[in-house]
């Protein structure tokens, strides 16, 4: 607004106001309260019967956009929209157009006058690059996608819908230009894999984008949460432990004491590769393993061990090794959640539903456990270190305020 107000201040009000027959402001909320601003008691305006269907369309658009609070994806269809009318009227100025363009033979310039996209994204409140990628987000966003979007909290999201708009474009415009070569129209099956990727990107955007807020959700209990008033628990080898419907185990988690508890269907297993690493058994027990790894050392990780490989993830430097014997899509986009909470948060939104079963091979300082208790997923972890163990349980009472009961002890 205040560079508006500069604008008219400097060189009046270039573009006058847009009423219908009804004397409703069509166009130009933002021209009329700059020059409010700035003490006009009069604008030029100009008043327009409607009596096509491109002028009705145009106003309907307009008027949405001035009085409505809309999603980002809503805005950006009607953006597009708007700027496909305004070509069809003869209103839109082109590349290449100038001053001189603008005119028609006789010498008088067009009325109304064409506009440049700065000028629209002025008209609509934005700047230029926010109405050129919203525009973007309209026209390259298949609508099989757009309809999973819509209603979701990615629709709010310019980022997120930025995002999927641009996911396999490389791959799309080979595609095309294959097409283009042979001679062909860009056909359905082309438009069939440009959704595909983008259902992909939507996929892993959505995952994204929970597991940053279950982050902050963890925090700001544990910020809340005063010190646990109860003993610590006191954890002995060999015993298990029964946090809700999460098994916590006190010893060696390739014994077959805790290989035996564990279901045959896990959604998830979460492992990090050790020199002594004995946890093959995970590709049996889970549908999706990930393993963290060292820089460096995925390639000899997985020759090792002989898992079925499907692809690494980096994450500021933390390799994951994603095995399962079943095929998985990896998104082209880079994923941008920071911490090892978030990274468990984002790997169990991707391969679990609420209800699933999920296996850590150690407790750690409880990280997957207190992820599952609150995605509503059941986690089987422990550890041969009982001191992490009792710290871990503790901060699972401390978390949700219950009791950790023991439920065995073996020999």
């Amino acid at each position: 607004m205040m560079e508006l107000m500069e604008s008219i201040k400097a060189n009046g009000l270039l573009n006058p106001v847009t009423l219908d027959q009804h004397l409703n402001l069509v166009a130009g909320l933002h021209r009329l309260t700059a020059c409010k601003l700035l003490g006009f008691t009069e604008i030029e305006c100009k008043i327009v019967d409607y009596h096509n269907q491109d002028q009705a369309r145009l106003a309907e658009i307009d008027e949405n956009l001035i009085r409505n609070e809309l999603e980002a994806l809503e805005r950006s269809e009607l953006w597009l929209e708007r700027d496909q009318i305004l070509e069809r009227m003869g209103l839109r100025a082109k590349a290449g157009d100038n001053q001189y363009t603008r005119k028609r033979r006789g010498g008088e310039t067009v009325s109304p006058p064409i506009r440049t996209t700065l000028e629209l994204a002025k008209e609509a409140g934005y700047t230029d690059r926010t109405f050129q990628q919203g525009k973007q987000i309209a026209r390259d966003i298949t609508p099989e996608v757009k309809a999973k979007i819509k209603g979701t909290p990615i629709a709010k999201s310019p980022t997120a819908l930025l995002k999927i708009a641009r996911a396999g474009k490389p791959a799309q415009k080979a595609m095309v230009e294959q097409t283009l070569v042979a001679g062909e129209q860009q056909t359905a099956e082309t438009q069939q894999q440009q959704t595909e990727l983008q259902l992909i990107a939507l996929y892993h955007t959505t995952a994204e984008r929970q597991a940053k807020q279950a982050a902050k959700r963890t925090q700001r209990q544990e910020d809340r949460t005063i010190e646990q008033a109860e003993p610590s628990p006191s954890s002995q080898a060999g015993q298990d432990w029964l946090l809700g419907r999460h098994l916590i185990h006190c010893g060696n988690l390739t014994s077959q004491a805790f290989i035996d508890r564990l279901p045959s269907d896990a959604a998830l297993a979460i492992a990090t590769s050790v020199a002594d690493w004995h946890h093959d058994y995970l590709i049996d027990k889970a549908q999706v393993l990930a393993v963290l790894c060292p820089e460096g050392q995925v390639h000899q990780f997985c020759t090792r061990h002989r898992m079925p490989f499907q692809f690494e993830i980096l994450l500021r430097g933390i390799y994951l090794a994603i095995f399962s014997r079943y095929p998985l899509v990896k998104s082209d986009q880079p994923l941008e959640i920071e911490g090892i909470e978030s990274l468990v948060a984002y790997l169990i939104s991707l391969y679990t539903q609420p209800g699933n079963f999920v296996i850590h091979s150690e407790i750690g300082h409880g990280e997957v456990l207190i992820a599952c208790e609150k995605m509503g997923r059941v986690c089987f972890t422990g550890d041969e270190n009982l001191q992490r163990v009792d710290q871990a349980i503790a901060r699972w009472q401390k978390w949700t305020g219950k009791q950790a009961e023991k439920i065995a002890l073996y020999d």
